[in-house]
């Protein structure tokens, strides 16, 4: 029980981020900005386990550059529309 009211708490945290990171917070965005985060978190501590992956995957890794670009994008559009 307590499991899946840390999961409905945590996806709030994760709706209100999407939210203010780049103004919308649909399932898609949200789980793009779920992997964008962990992602970043994951290369600025333990930078040789990303690149580790992104030689072991070149295909994954250019599917990140294009997740890390449009949250990118939408955070810059979101900014200036305030």
């Amino acid at each position: 029980m307590m499991e899946k009211i840390f999961a409905e708490q945590f996806e709030a945290l994760l709706e209100k981020y999407s939210e203010l990171l780049v103004g919308e917070s649909s399932e898609q965005t949200k789980e793009k900005v779920k992997i964008w985060a962990l992602y970043t978190h994951i290369a600025k501590s333990m930078p040789a386990l990303a690149k580790h992956w992104n030689e072991l995957y070149p295909e994954a890794k250019q599917e990140m550059k294009e997740i890390i670009s449009e949250i990118k994008i939408l955070n810059e559009k979101h900014r200036q529309s305030k």
